[in-house]
């Protein structure tokens, strides 16, 4: 990384939560939720600001409180049910580009619902991006079902088959083509990818493997008591 460049991080968190209600703000290990992702985000070091994007005066308490930027409530259209992850994300982008007179050169989003991930994660992801020269990069760990040999779909006549046919028939799960599973934690993007790419995929866009232990998304109550337990077990460690 060079020492001039500008880094935007994002931590994206709206209020209406259906698997876990208030899960952004409740509390995890006597902070709430979102405050682990923020406090990782301000120990990395990488960052020129940590703008917080939502819609809930409640979450904005709390990320100010946890040394956060909170400049802008999300607009309801970016806060229901059916807004894409990455357009409140470039909306995030644009905005903070407008309020800080600034340009970022790379562009980071942590989500809050991961906070199993290590500072060291920010960092390793970081200069993965770097090296491959990617456009985008996301996180995820190896994935314990494979497409090519135990997921399956439905077709319309309710017939099962792969989701992903190989060209021969696979014997055992382990000689299938890897897959990884996304584990929302980490997400980078240069400045030219956040304002033109609309997708996350394809070409120009690397992996940053996690372990299982540090990918768990809290996405329902169980994911929130595991979490739980995963987090006071590595206090007990440290």
């Amino acid at each position: 990384m060079d020492k001039g460049d500008n880094i935007l991080c994002t931590i994206c968190a709206r209020g209406g939560s259906k698997g876990v209600k208030n899960k952004n703000i409740r509390p995890l290990l006597g902070k709430p939720l979102i405050a682990h992702t923020i406090e990782q985000a301000k120990a990395s070091g990488l960052f020129s600001h940590i703008v917080v994007s939502t819609d809930s005066p409640a979450i904005m308490e709390v990320a100010r409180e946890y040394g956060a930027e909170v400049f802008f409530t999300r607009s309801k259209k970016l806060s229901d049910d059916h807004a894409g992850k990455l357009q409140v994300i470039k909306d995030a982008f644009k905005r903070s580009e407008e309020y800080y007179q600034e340009r970022f050169d790379y562009h980071f989003d942590l989500d809050a619902t991961s906070p199993l991930r290590d500072v060291a994660d920010i960092h390793k992801a970081f200069e993965k991006f770097l090296q491959g020269s990617y456009e985008v990069l996301q996180t995820a760990m190896p994935a314990r079902r494979s497409p090519y040999f135990n997921l399956v779909e439905c077709d319309e006549e309710g017939f099962i088959h792969l989701s992903k046919t190989p060209k021969e028939p696979i014997l055992r799960r382990q000689d299938s083509p890897k897959c990884y599973d996304l584990n929302a934690s980490i997400y980078i993007w240069t400045r030219d990818a956040i304002l033109h790419k609309e997708t996350i995929f394809g070409q120009g866009c690397g992996l940053y493997v996690m372990p299982e232990e540090r990918s768990i998304d809290i996405d329902n109550e169980v994911d929130f008591e595991f979490v739980a337990l995963m987090m006071q077990k590595k206090a007990c460690n440290d």
